[in-house]
């Protein structure tokens, strides 16, 4: 499982951690986070979200 980092502000997100504050398991792929998450930092949605290799 891919991170994503979040394009506007940075906030990355592992999904081996997940986002607990926000609902969502660790264990949690970015491809199958719900439609409708934003970052938690900054409330852009999933398309403002780039794979880091």
């Amino acid at each position: 499982m891919s991170k994503y980092v979040c394009d506007v502000c940075g906030w990355e997100y592992d999904p081996q951690a997940g986002d607990p504050d926000n609902g969502i398991a660790p264990g949690t792929a970015f491809e199958d986070l719900p439609d409708d998450f934003v970052c938690p930092l900054c409330g852009v949605d999933k398309d403002s979200f780039s794979k880091v290799d």
